[in-house]
């Protein structure tokens, strides 16, 4: 026999082969597979990412003090895992529902592809708020697949909290209304919004200048262009009274903002803007319709006081609009219109290109309000998240999963939990679930199309 072919022994081969051998007999077939493949960590593998696919979608219709119906969505897996968003205060349910069977079977891991998908049923102010309820609950569905906090997924935080404004309910009187907002302030608030417009005015003679026998739509829908009110310059000292009035209460030493000037025409907003500079607002919030760009532009060149639009804007181009001509100071998306988490982040992104700062409205129930939570330690030129629920005592109740108090000294403190990091208070919520309505019930009515409508090209 040749010695050729023979294997070369000696004690180094001779002891990797006993040590392989040990190995084999020690080990079951299960953990040998486990030694050739890479761990898995920090993954919900009852989640199955690859196979995981939407199997429902329903909603609980919740009304509170404020700004409501509030329509909470919850999206439902084949793993067990789902995920909570919801549409826009004021809005209905429908918005999200007619979505339902274009998410079926689809797995909600395609966030960006699912959101294109349905991005042309959304529209401007609450029509979108369907659009960006899903959104939401797809990125609570995807923190809790990863075992990660939905604001890392956009890339990690700037900030372990994030700072809340909130405004003061009005008063004819400026002597309550200053009070109101010292009381705002002992609650531990660092930034203030006021709600003043033309309406305080009513009833005192020679302070707005306005056609007689308005129709209740040309003084809430007609934009203010075709009204043609005007504030004299008694009515100008009138309402400095009451700014004078909350400057007096809270100080200089915090940021105050204004919103709901009312309807007048544009040269009025910035003659009001140049009486409002003494008192270093930090914006005039909404004067005219967005889409007016000149107009708006013209005012922000002319007021001293800033300007900031943004809260009913779908589409982030027209948002690149307003920041790329630097038609206001500053940009206000409402997360819940704004095309959801990931598009409002990337609308940040973008201001922040052109030296514009975001601060965020909000209006909602937890639920949204932690989605806009977890956008805003994301971006960088984020300022404040508005909240109109401190007079709700119940408001924190609605979720569990978060540190109470939820606002704590004009803040909430970022989650660290996976997705979103709420979990519903079914006790809490059936008890504010609108009348008439039933909750989280089955929408078979939902399931199929109503009619064929997703082919945007011939």
């Amino acid at each position: 026999m040749s010695t050729e072919k023979m294997p070369r022994i000696n004690r180094r081969n001779l002891l990797k082969s006993s040590l392989a051998v040990a190995a084999g007999v020690a080990l079951s077939p299960a953990a040998r597979a486990a030694q050739q493949e890479p761990a898995i960590k920090n993954v919900n593998t009852n989640s199955s990412p690859s196979t995981l696919k939407i199997t429902d979608m329903r909603y609980a219709v919740i009304e509170k003090p404020g700004p409501s119906p509030c329509v909470i969505i919850r999206i439902d897996t084949n793993r067990g895992v789902f995920g909570l968003g919801e549409v826009r205060d004021l809005a209905g349910p429908q918005f999200a529902m007619v979505l339902k069977n274009r998410l079926l079977g689809e797995n909600p891991l395609r966030i960006d592809y699912l959101f294109q998908k349905i991005q042309q049923f959304g529209g401007n102010s609450r029509q979108a708020g369907g659009v960006c309820a899903v959104e939401m609950a797809l990125w609570d569905i995807a923190g809790k697949v990863y075992n990660i906090p939905v604001y890392q997924m956009l890339g990690g935080k700037w900030r372990d909290s994030i700072r809340i404004y909130a405004d003061t309910t009005e008063s004819e009187d400026p002597a309550e209304y200053g009070r109101r907002a010292k009381e705002r302030k002992a609650m531990g608030l660092t930034w203030m919004k006021m709600d003043l417009g033309i309406d305080v005015l009513s009833g005192i003679p020679g302070t707005v200048m306005a056609p007689s026998g308005q129709s209740g739509w040309e003084k809430h829908v007609q934009p203010n262009l075709f009204i043609a009110n005007e504030v004299t310059d008694k009515g100008i000292d009138r309402l400095c009274e009451y700014v004078a009035a909350v400057r007096d209460n809270i100080g200089y030493d915090m940021p105050l903002s204004m919103d709901h000037l009312g309807h007048v025409g544009v040269k009025s907003i910035i003659r009001l803007g140049k009486a409002y500079e003494k008192y270093n607002l930090e914006w005039i919030e909404d004067v005219i319709p967005w889409f007016y760009t000149d107009l708006l532009k013209e005012i922000t060149q002319e007021s001293p006081t800033p300007t900031i639009t943004g809260e009913d804007i779908y589409r982030i181009e027209d948002f690149e609009t307003l920041c790329s001509q630097h038609v206001v100071d500053k940009i206000h998306p409402d997360l819940a219109t704004s095309g959801g988490i990931l598009q409002t982040h990337r609308i940040g992104d973008m201001a922040f290109k052109y030296g514009v700062p975001m601060a965020m409205h909000f209006a909602g129930t937890p639920v949204a309000c932690m989605a806009n939570v977890h956008c805003a330690a994301a971006t960088r030129n984020f300022l404040a998240l508005e909240n109109h629920s401190l007079d709700v005592p119940w408001w924190q109740d609605l979720v569990t999963g978060l540190d109470k108090p939820i606002i704590n000294q004009g803040y909430i403190k970022v989650p660290e939990t996976p997705g979103l990091g709420v979990a519903l208070n079914d006790d809490e919520l059936k008890k504010h679930v609108k009348k008439g309505t039933e909750y989280f019930a089955p929408t078979p009515q939902w399931d199929e199309a109503q009619s064929w409508d997703d082919a945007l090209f011939s």
